[in-house]
């Protein structure tokens, strides 16, 4: 990746963290924990990985993204405003009553959402359905699917891994947002998913390693070709609240009910990195 295009890159994910950061702070609460870990990932899936097209978003040759912990949609929302899918001003409607952009991504609501997500664990039997679909009817096309390691305790994850390997769907990307904590502690302590590279590996998995906040090494592990006949997992090491260094690895920061003081706090840091990192 060129200076240029990281440049770009890093600076689509930055406007992505404001958007998920100034959504919170306006509607009083959301996600925002998980959705800033994963929120360079999207941003480098939409920017340096996936075909897709906004202004035909059903073309049914693009790449499929779904986020399998729909309580990250924040991310994927900003995401998907800042690839021209809607308008920006969308996303002031976040969670209101009849809203587009509800607290779980509603594919009937907005262009750009391959599937409804919501309940953990099932984002990687859809990412099966839709790789067999592409199978049978000639397409090219990746099913690219984000999930979270606190997940990884829903029994269909597995079952799915198994599936998955069994039929070579060597067309299936999945992403671990490995964050190490979900709402009720440290997924140590909740339920050890050290091991997953191993588990993947038994199952029959290309397992591959990345930073999931350095934006060239994301490009270039989720870009790599797959290995024939063998499903990809790619687990990406990441920090809850990434970007809000006052919340960073907190677990009361998964679900945030931000005051006032928090909220500037927030605004500042962002201000500050950007300063920082571009003089602007």
């Amino acid at each position: 990746m060129t200076t240029l295009q990281r440049e770009d890159t890093e600076k689509f994910a930055y406007r992505v963290r404001r958007h998920i950061v100034e959504t919170v702070i306006k509607y009083g609460e959301g996600h925002a924990g998980p959705s800033l870990s994963c929120t360079d990932i999207l941003a480098v899936l939409y920017c340096d990985v996936m075909r897709y097209d906004p202004m035909n978003p059903q073309w049914k040759s693009r790449d499929r993204l779904l986020l399998s912990g729909g309580h990250k949609c924040l991310a994927l929302y900003g995401t998907l405003a800042e690839a021209g899918f809607f308008d920006k001003s969308v996303l002031s409607e976040y969670n209101k009553l009849n809203s587009h952009v509800p607290a779980h991504p509603d594919m009937k609501k907005l262009p750009g959402i391959d599937f409804s997500t919501g309940s953990l664990g099932h984002g990687l039997p859809l990412a099966c359905g839709m790789a067999l679909a592409a199978k049978m009817a000639g397409l090219d096309y990746h099913v690219f699917v984000v999930m979270g390691d606190g997940e990884h305790g829903e029994g269909t994850v597995w079952e799915s891994a198994s599936l998955a390997a069994a039929k070579k769907l060597d067309n299936i990307v999945a992403i671990l947002d490995r964050n190490c904590l979900q709402i009720n502690g440290t997924t140590f302590t909740v339920h050890d998913t050290a091991l997953l590279e191993d588990r993947y590996s038994a199952f029959g998995w290309e397992v591959r390693i990345a930073d999931g906040h350095n934006v060239d090494e994301l490009k270039q592990t989720l870009s790599a070709p797959p290995i024939p006949g063998k499903p990809t997992m790619v687990i990406c090491n990441t920090i809850k609240s990434k970007g809000m260094p006052f919340a960073e690895n907190k677990v009361a920061y998964h679900h945030w009910h931000p005051d006032a003081e928090e909220g500037d706090k927030a605004l500042a840091a962002l201000e500050i990195y950007a300063n920082e990192r571009w003089g602007k």
